[in-house]
C-alpha cells in the first residue's frame, strides 16, 4: 500500500499546482470585489498560448522554451482578462454573466485558432519538464518520498508565487488597499484611492495567474493542447470557496482537491485494490467538491463588496 501511495503522490502534487494557481487567480480578483467565475477561461487561454509558444520555440530554444511558454501564457491571460474587467468594472455588467461569457469565448476562440494553425485543433509540444528529485529534501523520511521525489521545477516556482502573493496581500500597503476595495470600496475612494484602477490591476493579475495554471498543465502532465482543461477551473473556484478566500486556506483546499482528482484519474488502480467499481472513483473528485461546498457554504467568508459594481 505504501508503494502505491508513493507512486501516486507526485501526480497528486502535479494536479494540485494548476488548481492552486487557478484558486489564487480567483482569490486575487474577488478580494478586490470582482467575482471571478472565468478561471476556466483563463486556464484555457494559458493552455493554448503556452502550447503554441512552446511548439514554435522549442526546436530553437530547447528547454528554455518551456519557461518562455509560461511567460507568454501569463501575458496572454492578463490581456484576455481585460474583457472581464471592462465588462465588470467599466460597464458595471453582472459579473457572473460576464465570467460565463468569458469562459465561452475562451473555449471557442482557442479551439478556432488552434484548428486554423494545425488543422486538427490540437497543439503538441516535443518535451515537457523532466521530473527530478529535490536535492537533500528528497531523503527526508516519509515526506521526502511523498513531496520531494519526482517533482517538476514548475511546482516550486508556483509555490514561490503563492508565497509572494500571500506577502503582497497581507504585508504591503498595496495588498491592504486591494482587500479594502473588496470590503468597503466607498471608504477606499474617500481616501483618494482609485477603486477602478485597483480592480483592473487585480483582474489582470488574476488573468495572468489563471493562464499560468493552464501553462503548467501543458509543461507537466498534459503535453498537448486539446481545447479542454476538464473542469479544473471550476474546481479551482470551489477550492477558493472551500479555502475561505485566504491564501493558506486555498493551499490546503487545493491539495485536498488535487488528491481527489488523482484518485479519479487512477480509478482503475484503486478499483483493483478494492471491491468498488472504477466509476465510483472517477466521480469521486466531483462528489467531494459538491459535499465540501454544501458543508462550508454557510460559513463562507466572501468579501463584503464581492460582485458589487462601484
Amino acid at each position: 500500500m505504501w508503494d502505491t501511495i508513493t507512486q501516486i503522490a507526485p501526480y497528486a502534487v502535479a494536479y494540485t499546482i494548476p488548481l492552486l494557481m487557478g484558486s489564487l487567480s480567483g482569490l486575487v480578483s474577488e478580494r478586490s470585489g470582482v467575482v471571478n467565475l472565468c478561471v476556466e477561461g483563463y486556464m484555457l487561454v494559458g493552455y493554448f498560448f503556452s502550447a503554441l509558444a512552446i511548439s514554435i520555440l522549442q526546436p530553437v530554444m530547447g528547454n528554455w522554451a518551456l519557461l518562455v511558454g509560461l511567460i507568454v501564457a501569463m501575458i496572454g491571460g492578463a490581456i484576455f482578462s481585460l474583457l472581464h474587467g471592462f465588462a465588470s468594472i467599466s460597464l458595471k455588467a453582472d459579473q457572473v454573466i460576464s465570467g460565463t461569457a468569458v469562459n465561452l469565448i475562451a473555449a471557442a476562440l482557442t479551439v478556432y485558432i488552434a484548428r486554423n494553425v494545425t488543422g486538427s485543433g490540437n497543439i503538441s509540444i516535443m518535451l515537457g519538464i523532466v521530473r527530478s528529485d529535490v536535492p537533500v529534501l528528497h531523503s527526508i523520511p516519509i515526506l521526502g518520498k511523498l513531496l520531494f521525489t519526482n517533482t517538476y521545477w514548475s511546482t516550486w516556482l508556483c509555490i514561490g508565487i503563492w508565497a509572494f502573493f500571500w506577502w503582497l496581500l497581507y504585508k504591503t500597503s498595496f495588498g491592504l488597499r486591494l482587500r479594502a476595495c473588496g470590503e468597503h470600496p466607498s471608504a477606499v475612494a474617500s481616501a483618494g484611492i482609485n477603486v477602478h484602477k485597483m480592480r483592473y490591476i487585480a483582474v489582470m493579475l488574476s488573468g495572468a495567474l489563471g493562464a499560468l495554471a493552464g501553462g503548467v498543465m501543458i509543461v507537466t502532465y498534459s503535453g498537448e493542447f486539446n481545447g479542454s482543461v476538464a473542469g479544473l477551473g471550476f474546481l479551482a473556484v470551489a477550492a477558493m470557496i472551500f479555502g475561505q478566500w485566504k491564501p493558506l486556506g486555498i493551499l490546503g483546499a487545493t491539495f485536498f482537491f488535487g488528491i481527489a482528482t488523482t484518485i479519479g484519474n487512477v480509478s482503475q488502480l484503486f478499483a483493483s485494490l478494492s471491491s468498488f467499481p472504477p466509476v465510483i472513483f472517477k466521480i469521486f473528485p466531483y462528489t467531494v467538491t459538491l459535499i465540501a461546498l454544501v458543508l462550508f457554504s454557510k460559513s463562507s467568508a466572501a468579501p463584503k463588496a464581492d460582485g458589487e459594481p462601484f
